[in-house]
């Protein structure tokens, strides 16, 4: 990859070194930027904050939880979701750099290069577990490459937006399933409403306390967990 032998040079001539501080500054701003980005496109957490967000909007509570909690919680579900791919990275790529770095070589058998290798590995098997076979072929027939192309041979910028697509119809499944309970509660209480005549009455006053009773009773939040975590599970 053009990436790793950019890295591999700049690691060689220790150019990040050598800029000024504030050069020094942006690019660390500008590579923060980019870890936020690889956090929503390369990881669980697209589909995990969909799904929560269907389970706010089905409870008809806009503001609440608040937007905070709910990134919170994406958050950290993804951290557990993505736990095996991050200690496999920390096992292969983290600790062989560091043990590298601290070696008495003058050459580092392990250097920055091989740390990406390593974690563009096994995010990548990540995400051709969970990429559709058919969202793939899509953007290998976009981009031309040979029908004989294998999964693991398939380069990042074919592979991301597959899975990114593929994570998001997985999401809006569930979340469909999420919404079509609360739906027959609303269904339930505008039926009933109107057979009492209080037409001008809006159902979702009534419907709100009933959803979130049933939402409060059956654990809710355990339960989308569940299903959330489990969906990742192979």
């Amino acid at each position: 990859m053009d990436i790793q032998i950019l890295l591999a040079q700049v690691e060689a001539t220790d150019a990040f070194g050598e800029l000024a501080p504030p050069m020094q500054i942006a690019i660390l701003l500008g590579a923060l930027s980019f870890a936020t980005a690889a956090l929503v496109s390369l990881t669980a957490f697209t589909r995990i904050i969909i799904v929560l967000s269907f389970v706010r909007r089905a409870l008809s509570t806009t503001e609440i939880p608040p937007n905070q909690v709910m990134l919170g919680l994406s958050f950290f579900l993804t951290l557990f979701v993505m736990a095996p791919t991050l200690e496999a990275i920390n096992t292969r790529g983290v600790q062989p750099y560091l043990a590298a770095q601290q070696s008495e070589g003058t050459t580092p058998e392990f250097g920055v290069t091989e740390l990406v290798t390593v974690s563009t590995e096994e995010i990548r098997r990540f995400m051709t577990v969970h990429t559709r076979g058919n969202d793939l072929q899509l953007f290998v027939d976009l981009a031309n490459l040979p029908e004989t192309t294998v999964a693991e041979e398939t380069p990042l910028k074919v592979l991301i937006p597959a899975f990114i697509i593929s994570e998001l119809k997985t999401a809006f499944i569930m979340g469909f399933c999420i919404y079509i309970p609360f739906l027959l509660i609303d269904l339930v209480i505008s039926t009933i409403l109107m057979s009492l005549g209080m037409m001008m009455m809006p159902p979702v006053i009534v419907s709100t306390p009933c959803k979130l009773l049933l939402f409060v009773l059956v654990d809710g939040w355990q339960l989308i967990s569940k299903a959330l975590v489990s969906s990742f599970v192979i």
